[in-house]
């Protein structure tokens, strides 16, 4: 459904994407991970037709994106992070607008338009100017625009970042129900929500794929066991002392609180408590955990 080959970015004298492959060719949710400036965004508008390569080839859906471009609108659908409206139009004048856009009858506007405002949660607004939309309401819009002509690859920028708590819950729902009938690829900055609905993570950082990998398998692979505690005392002594420790992977910590990714959970076990009783600190509080998708993608970016 997703394929690249080589495909490289350059934009005056910084290249953006260096030379990176996918291969994806199947229903489900893709996770595409990576910092500001990684190069997430580049590559999303060059898989939706709207930035062109500077080398490289790109097919969704089977049909190439540089060469076929009048093709691909009826088989894609794109959020961007920051839609973009006629603020003048209600929500329901531009749902219609966009599937004229599409040739799509009367008829299947109406029915679409009624369905995907009513999944989006937004169908009681849809007689308002979209000028007097919040920043959620245009993102639900957005969202329901991306999905009028039904398409097989759906590209989503950051679909959440615009919502509350209930808005996030609600279109990472709708999310989870689409991608069994179409693959689906997401980019987002909110780790915990990709864990909730992506299949497969690829992570980009500074124009390279790092991974690409089915998340249960990353989780198998990169999950190291994680042991959070918390100190009475300060004592960045005892961080250089963690550090040393030849049975630890990463250590972070934030005021009194530590968090340690261990190699062997057992030898942790014995030697944390005896270096803190070493050192004659106190121990408040004390956890073993396993790794998150956030916690695995700090380690793969380091």
């Amino acid at each position: 459904m997703i394929y690249c080959k080589d495909l490289v970015k350059t934009f005056q004298s910084s290249t953006a994407v260096k030379g990176i492959n996918l291969d994806i060719n199947q229903f489900g949710c893709f996770g595409f991970l990576g910092g500001n400036g990684a190069g997430k965004t580049t590559t999303l508008r060059m898989l939706a037709g709207l930035a062109k390569p500077t080398s490289g080839e790109i097919k969704v859906a089977g049909v190439d994106v540089v060469k076929e471009k009048d093709k691909i609108a009826h088989l894609l659908g794109y959020l961007p992070q920051h839609p973009a409206f006629f603020d003048h139009m209600t929500g329901k004048q531009w749902m219609y607008w966009v599937g004229e856009l599409f040739g799509l009858s009367k008829e299947v506007i109406a029915e679409r338009t009624e369905s995907l405002l009513k999944d989006c949660g937004i169908w009681e607004a849809r007689n308002r100017k979209i000028g007097e939309y919040s920043g959620g309401m245009k993102q639900r819009l957005g969202l329901a625009q991306a999905l009028i002509n039904q398409p097989k690859v759906l590209i989503l920028d950051e679909p959440v970042s615009a919502l509350d708590p209930v808005g996030r819950y609600e279109v990472l729902q709708m999310i989870s129900k689409l991608k069994r009938d179409m693959t689906i690829f997401m980019s987002s900055h909110i780790l915990e929500d990709v864990e909730k609905v992506a299949d497969h993570i690829t992570v980009i950082d500074k124009g390279n794929i790092l991974i690409t990998s089915s998340l249960a398998e990353l989780k198998n692979r990169h999950s190291h066991p994680i042991i959070t505690f918390e100190l009475l005392e300060t004592n960045h002594e005892f961080l250089h002392i963690l550090n040393n420790q030849e049975w630890i992977e990463t250590v972070r910590m934030n005021l009194n609180e530590y968090q340690v990714t261990v190699k062997e959970l057992e030898m942790a076990k014995r030697q944390l408590p005896k270096l803190i009783t070493n050192q004659n600190l106190t121990l408040i509080n004390y956890r073993i955990e396993t790794a998150s998708l956030e916690d695995i993608y700090l380690r793969l970016v380091s």
